[in-house]
């Protein structure tokens, strides 16, 4: 493409992932979203929750300053507190509703655009029981979130077998729970991600197509899937081209020209595309990042 990008989507990163020691709530939260909001490449940052009320207030504040838009991603408060929100204990499950309650507060005070979260482990046996307990929670995390305002809840797409072992899941069960939910409201839709459809054993034509209509946010990032012995093996998210590793150049491409031949990528609205890139190990931040900028800048060119 000849075209910006970001004519076509609001390049973004995710914060507690380019800096996952502020995935807990705590840590060097205002210094790490300084250095994203001087770097003019993004247009978006990602943030998860902030635990002490004056540095959400300083960041908050940060993100003013530097006009990105915000999007909140939820994840940490259950994959950090081992809480799942389609826990088949139903003391345990309200649990975990109670802490995105809190998380979607917490996005509208940081003026987000969109909620993120994910769906928990599930006995195999018991799967049916744990769809349903997810469209319990997800449903009053809607109602709840349209009660306050317009932010959009947002299921994203994870594994279902390797690492994060979620529910949602495979594309098939992905596009019938959101279709559930879509019948009732309609602030809801799925985040999906580049370095999750490995780990999901689908094509990246399986993965989006099928469903589509409901996409409203995507990420792009790498995984380690071709044996458990290697380095980085599972969703860590390390860069591009990350030894023995599933994305680069030419799968980014592939999936950003699915992305704009379905009309998500668009001029008219442009969504939230962010990076979801971690250090490994003793990797620099900073290097992983533009590694990301210069392997979207090629993939772009070729789309």
């Amino acid at each position: 493409m000849n075209e910006s990008i970001h004519d076509y989507m609001k390049v973004g990163l995710i914060h507690f992932m380019a800096y996952p020691e502020c995935g807990s709530g705590e840590g060097p939260i205002e210094e790490t979203l300084k250095k994203i909001a001087k770097d003019d490449y993004f247009d978006a940052v990602e943030i998860t929750w902030i635990k002490d009320k004056n540095v959400r207030e300083n960041a908050k504040k940060i993100l003013e300053e530097s006009k990105l838009a915000v999007a909140y991603g939820a994840q940490p408060r259950l994959l950090t507190t081992g809480l799942n929100i389609n826990d088949l204990d139903e003391e345990k499950r309200l649990e975990a509703v109670k802490t995105l309650k809190e998380g979607i507060d917490e996005a509208y005070e940081m003026n987000a655009k969109g909620f993120a979260f994910l769906s928990g482990k599930y006995p195999l046996e018991r799967r049916g029981d744990a769809f349903e307990a997810l469209i319990a929670s997800t449903e009053e995390l809607c109602a709840y979130a349209k009660s306050k305002g317009d932010l959009k809840v947002l299921l994203e797409v994870f594994d279902y077998d390797i690492d994060k072992k979620s529910l949602i899941g495979p594309a098939k069960l992905a596009k019938m729970f959101a279709e559930a939910i879509k019948e009732k409201y309609d602030n809801f839709g799925l985040i999906v991600d580049l370095s999750h459809i490995p780990l999901l054993h689908e094509t990246i034509e399986e993965s989006i197509l099928p469903v589509q209509e409901y996409i409203l946010h995507a990420h792009m990032g790498n995984c380690v899937v071709k044996d458990p012995s290697m380095e980085g093996y599972g969703d860590q998210h390390p860069g591009f081209g990350f030894p023995n590793s599933e994305c680069d150049v030419e799968e980014l491409t592939e999936y950003l020209r699915i992305l704009k031949f379905i009309g998500f990528l668009n001029k008219e609205n442009p969504p939230i595309v962010s990076f979801e890139v971690k250090p490994y190990k003793d990797e620099d931040t900073k290097t992983v990042i533009e590694n990301a900028k210069r392997v979207l800048n090629e993939a772009w060119a070729r789309v």
